[in-house]
């Protein structure tokens, strides 16, 4: 099986992960898994699709990601291995989309907007 590699994006935050066969190896730019995310939630967010398809340890994973936090990086991760996973297998697929892991979340930070002091939020306004 030839390097598969697949591109998943969360906010600002963009992964690009390189999955082969292997003994379950996860590399995080250059860091283990445990050594890159600190909390026990994102470390289950990125295996959640290894989970869900039962495969954790079949795959060696190799993810370069920047942008965002930590939370965003670890959904763009979740969200890049489970496309290569469902290259790998289509079946995969059928377990992977009813979880929302196949699908883009559109959500993005809204941007200032000038004479205001954040998105929404306005100066105070003084009628005297």
């Amino acid at each position: 099986m030839a390097t598969i590699h697949k591109i998943g994006r969360r906010k600002t935050s963009v992964a690009r992960a390189y999955i082969q066969e292997g003994k379950g190896e996860i590399v995080i730019n250059g860091k283990d898994l445990d050594t890159y995310f600190g909390t026990d939630v994102l470390k289950y967010k990125v295996k959640q699709p290894f989970l869900l398809t039962e495969t954790l340890n079949q795959y060696d994973v190799n993810i370069l990601v920047h942008g965002g936090g930590i939370t965003g990086q670890a959904e763009a991760i979740r969200m890049a291995l489970s496309r290569a996973l469902c290259e790998i297998n289509q079946e995969f697929r059928t377990v992977l989309k009813p979880e929302g892991l196949l699908t883009r979340d559109p959500r993005m930070v809204e941007r200032k907007k000038f004479g205001q002091k954040k998105a929404r939020k306005r100066f105070q306004f003084s009628k005297r």
